[in-house]
Formats: C-alpha cells, structure tokens, sequence
C-alpha cells in the first residue's frame, strides 16, 4: 500500500494507545497513519479472519451457520464464534487468514490460551489489508455476506454492551462496521436494549471462553504470554466508510488499566471524529 504523510494526525489522548489507518480507495494510498505496524489484542475485530475462513471453506451454509454468522457479525456474538474458532481448528484459522490474506502482523493466542479467539494479535495496517481483500479479492459470495451483516451492525453486542462507539458514535452513515472490546468487566455499566426490530437477533450461546472479562482475570490469563496489552482494556472500531466505500478505518486504542468504559468511549469517539474530519 503507497502511503503519503501529507494529512495532520488526529493528537491521541495521554494514557491511551492507538494504531490507526485510513486508506482511500479512490487513491490507493493510506492518508494517515500512526502505529500501522503495532501489534493489538484483537478482542472481536478476529470474527471477520473468522467468517471469511469459514465461508471460503463451505460452498454453502447451513442455516444454523447462517444464522449464527448474522449475529456474530452484526451483533458481536462470542457464542457463535467459539463455534467456528473450535470447528475450524482455533489458532489454524488465523494462521490460514494470514497466509492467504498476507496479514503480517496477525498472528494466533499463544499456545498457552488456544481458545481465546480475542487473543489474535494483530494490527490496523492488517484489518485494512483484510478490508480491501473482501472489497477486492474476495468471491462476491463472502463479499456480500460479510459486509452485508456490517452494514447492519446493530446499536448493542448481545452481551449488553453499547457497540455503537467510534466510526457509529462519530462518523455519518453509510458505513459497514466490526468493533472490537475487551477488558471492561462482564458487565456493561448500563446495559444497552437494541431496537424491536434488531431485538429478533438472540444470543447463539454463553459462557464460552472469549478472552474478555475483568481487567484483573484479563491480566492473570495473559499473564507470561505474548498477549498485547494485558492488563489494559482495549477498545477497536474498524470499518467502510463514505459513498462507493470509499474510505477504509481501522482504529486501534488501548487504554489505562483502571480506565472505565465510559472514559475510553469518549476517548476513541473523539479519536474517530478527528481521523474522519483530517481526510474528509
């Protein structure tokens, strides 16, 4: 990818760490950047490396996979990825993503947490390289499917937490969105109600292993590992946004270890605005 250093970058909060990229695809050239190269935990920015794995593997898909990829991309359902991360071999996903996609800053958990799908490390540089192979490499069918379901990302994850920080908080419509969160407690501090309409979405399942949870469990699971950022709550929005998608974001925070939802929130909404306003 050309880059060019042209555009001011976004000033990051103090205490907060970000890697961003924006790439416009009417130029082919990435217009700010900053830590493109840094490796993040993922938290649930892995489903797309996910889905995509699972549909070019399956020519076509049950309804029970179909239903269970609609809530897992639109509404960030663990349940459903610890389905495909098990039946898909966990870390072999990612290391089959990566070699096919290129990825490399994308590597699996460490050995030690084979289950934990949000302990992919990747980068944003990474996610919009993943981006443009669905926009422009992909097979139409796992194109459409998965951008499909993020251009109806839904208001609230089905673990209650508010997902509709960053790109759906700062940046005006059209856009297709997958957010990633991690470290924030099990908890939401007010738990988020979708719509009627997106309220039909219903959790595939719970209690699964997910790589999330308190800061303090975060902190002792990561422990010794190559996990990024243990102990620190991390907070992604990646996505498409503009006519034609014309612009690609992937924003990468981590944040301070006694850091609270709302803070971070405020944080990386200000973040998303700012990187919005420097290209457009």
């Amino acid at each position: 990818m050309n880059k060019t250093p042209a555009v001011k970058r976004p000033k990051v909060p103090a205490g907060t760490t970000a890697g961003y990229v924006m790439f416009d695809r009417t130029t082919g050239k990435i217009v700010v950047h900053q830590n493109a190269r840094r490796k993040f935990r993922s938290a649930s920015v892995s489903k797309i490396l996910i889905a995509i794995d699972f549909l070019e593997s399956h020519k076509s898909v049950p309804a029970g996979d179909a239903r269970l990829l609609q809530i897992m991309l639109r509404s960030s359902d663990d349940g459903a990825a610890t389905s495909f991360w098990n039946r898909g071999g966990k870390g072999a996903i990612i290391t089959r993503m990566a070699r096919k996609l290129r990825l490399a800053d994308t590597t699996p958990p460490p050995a030690s947490k084979p289950g934990f799908w949000g302990y992919v490390s990747l980068s944003a540089y990474d996610i919009v390289k993943t981006y443009r192979y669905l926009l422009d490499t992909a097979d139409p069918r796992v194109r459409d499917l998965v951008l499909g379901h993020l251009r109806k990302s839904t208001r609230c994850g089905t673990d209650g937490f508010d997902q509709s920080f960053g790109i759906p908080g700062a940046i005006p419509r059209p856009w297709a969105v997958k957010q990633g969160w991690s470290g924030f407690g099990l908890t939401p501090p007010v738990r988020c109600a979708n719509t009627a309409a997106a309220a039909e979405i219903i959790p595939a399942s719970v209690g699964a292993p997910v790589g999330g949870g308190p800061i303090s469990v975060l902190a002792a699971n990561a422990r010794g590992t190559t996990v990024p950022d243990y102990g620190h709550p991390v907070l992604h929005t990646t996505g498409l946004l503009g006519k034609d998608d014309r612009l690609i974001m992937a924003l990468l925070t981590a944040h301070p270890a006694a850091g609270t939802w709302d803070a971070s929130v405020k944080r990386i909404n200000k973040l998303a605005a700012d990187l919005y306003r420097s290209v457009s």
